[in-house]
């Protein structure tokens, strides 16, 4: 599979726009844009360090992934749950967010 569609996938499978992704590794939205359209071989190492840090994952894993076919599911950042939890915060029910701060206090409990 090629690597722009395979970055494209994951994007769009994390929630994010091109626009707002482009935001968020802080790369302009004409650069992700072209990288999306013309392809991962034209643009700056740089550019496809921050795109895959921004979505979790290594360029290994980007490597891997278009060469095996299979998409690696990343794990979520610290900044992914940080959004979601701001995002939807306000329509959790107490009870669930009891249940958030129980899990995040047996994680920490953990390390």
């Amino acid at each position: 599979m090629e690597k722009a569609k395979i970055l494209e996938r994951l994007i769009k499978e994390q929630g994010y726009s091109l626009k707002s992704f482009s935001a968020k590794c802080d790369i302009p939205y004409t650069t992700l844009y072209g990288i999306m359209k013309n392809g991962v071989g034209k643009a700056t190492v740089d550019n496809v360090m921050a795109i895959c840090h921004g979505l979790g994952i290594t360029m290994d894993d980007l490597e891997k992934m278009a060469n095996d076919k299979k998409i690696i599911k990343p794990e979520p950042t610290y900044a992914d749950v940080e959004r979601l939890v701001a995002r939807n915060g306000k329509n959790m029910s107490v009870e669930q967010k009891m249940r958030l701060i129980k899990l995040l206090s047996e994680i920490n409990n953990g390390d």
